[in-house]
């Protein structure tokens, strides 16, 4: 079963913004996917459709094999949590507990089951000793942690995140990074939206590009090796692919980028 189909999925706002021109996109369970555009592509717009926070207004979405319609919105909003780029968009209790128990009280568990959920989703993201703090004074990578908790806690299959990296410091990144991981062992679909060719190339399994509303490319990340296609989507390839050009490797991440540079030295010996 797909996790994620959509069929020829247009959205225009009210000011005349033609955000989406005839999307098709399908994403199987259980995948690491990056939706890459430059700002204005209609990255968020897509990811608002996921969980029926916009509306299709010609083709259609369909979740985990069920296409989204008013009847059925509770339902689909218990499988996709969506991370939006600002979590003060998503945080609004007077502490980080209180917002991370406010999914699972509303969809009806028992007092015990939401202080064990919420402990849990907590632990995972590392903030349990941040639980009575109001959230507005956290710091951003903090902000992040308790509103993807607030995700956690619900225990969704699909979790669609907007530039969950912006403005964070290298070792959030990291911690963050840690937690995608952790949840994609679990079995989630994860989906996220970024500008950040270095990120997609590094860890998605698929990649989808987004130029003025308009999917131009999918495929695996071997895709942002094309310089032809990068530069008409306003987006530049991959640091390490330009590093590596000349040579046979073609690392990913910087760890790979090392070995492959000790072993063109011991080749040389």
């Amino acid at each position: 079963m797909m996790a994620i189909e959509i069929r020829d999925l247009s959205y225009r706002y009210h000011d005349g913004t033609e955000a989406l021109k005839e999307i098709f996109l399908k994403v199987e369970k259980n995948r690491k996917v990056a939706i890459l555009g430059a700002n204005g592509s209609g990255k968020t717009t897509l990811l608002m459709h996921l969980n029926g926070l916009l509306a299709a207004q010609t083709g259609f979405v369909s979740i985990f094999g069920e296409t989204i319609t008013k009847k059925n919105l509770q339902n689909i909003r218990q499988k996709v949590g969506i991370l939006f780029d600002n979590p003060d968009n998503q945080l609004f209790s007077t502490s980080v507990f209180d917002d991370v128990a406010f999914g699972p009280y509303n969809m009806g568990f028992s007092e015990s089951e939401i202080k064990q959920r919420t402990h849990d989703a907590l632990t995972l993201v590392g903030i349990c000793h941040l639980a009575e703090k109001p959230p507005h004074n956290l710091s951003l990578g903090q902000k992040k942690k308790a509103a993807i908790a607030g995700l956690l806690s619900m225990d969704m299959e699909l979790y669609a995140m907007d530039e969950p990296f912006s403005g964070l410091d290298p070792q959030s990144v990291d911690e963050f990074f840690g937690i995608l991981n952790g949840l994609y062992q679990r079995g989630s679909t994860l989906i996220i939206s970024t500008h950040n060719v270095d990120l997609a190339y590094s860890w998605a399994d698929e990649i989808f590009v987004l130029k003025d509303g308009q999917c131009v490319a999918s495929g695996a990340y071997d895709l942002l090796r094309d310089e032809t296609l990068m530069k008409e989507s306003r987006l530049r390839i991959p640091t390490l692919t330009r590093i590596f050009e000349e040579t046979e490797f073609r690392p990913r991440n910087p760890q790979e980028a090392t070995n492959c540079l000790r072993n063109m030295k011991n080749s040389r010996k």
